[in-house]
């Protein structure tokens, strides 16, 4: 996926792609961002291979974080001159959506300054890292990355790590929060409306299919 939005970023700034979102479900693995501390890994490699989580450097903004099975991923990869390249702005908008995907479950979530992300009182919900790629002819920057959404996460597998180097709070899931599981592709479904709404997009932008490859669900 980070192999496919690169491509996708490179096509975007050429505008041989319209804007697109790709929503997923990884397999367990800890990513290290460009701000990323290696001890806020709490267990050993050698652990992590035995569980069976990948570890991977990536370029998006943040320190450490978890994504896996029951979680919905979403990398948004947009031009930025449509909102003045305004890298603030984007992220406020990228975290009301994931609010107003909440809301629909009524899950009253909200920011916390100054940390970026979604919360729910003083547990994090969804994590966001984001990068913004310089267009080379687009003369405008590009999103990649975006946001991790606990849905029917396991939140165990947050307890090897220190989730974006935030010792003092937790993380939160919409089943722990409502008591149930969900169904993810039906949450990937009112989150995808809801980002056309927020972002402006026209409805015909808006594409599912099922991936191919092992990475996941794409739309």
């Amino acid at each position: 996926m980070w192999d496919r939005q690169k491509e996708w970023v490179a096509e975007i700034d050429r505008h041989e792609r319209l804007p697109s979102l790709l929503l997923l479900e990884h397999d367990h693995v800890y990513t290290f961002g460009r701000g990323g501390r290696q001890e806020h890994l709490l267990i050993s490699e050698e652990m992590c291979k035995q569980k069976g989580i990948e570890l991977a450097n990536v370029d998006r903004g943040g320190d450490i974080t978890y994504h896996g099975p029951g979680q919905l991923v979403g990398y948004p990869l947009i031009l930025l001159n449509r909102w003045k390249n305004d890298a603030h702005l984007y992220l406020r908008m990228l975290e009301e959506t994931i609010i107003k995907t909440l809301a629909r479950y009524d899950i009253d979530a909200g920011r916390k300054p100054p940390y970026t992300g979604v919360w729910v009182g003083d547990e994090k919900i969804a994590a966001i890292g984001v990068k913004f790629n310089r267009g080379r002819q687009s003369k405008s920057f590009i999103t990649s990355h975006g946001f991790a959404l606990n849905v029917n996460t396991d939140l165990s597998m947050f307890e090897y790590i220190i989730p974006c180097g935030i010792r003092e709070y937790g993380v939160t899931s919409m089943a722990k929060l409502l008591d149930h599981p969900l169904d993810l592709a039906e949450v990937m479904q009112v989150y995808q409306h809801i980002f056309v709404e927020e972002f402006q997009f026209e409805p015909h932008e808006l594409r599912v299919h099922e991936d191919s490859e092992p990475d996941g669900r794409s739309s």
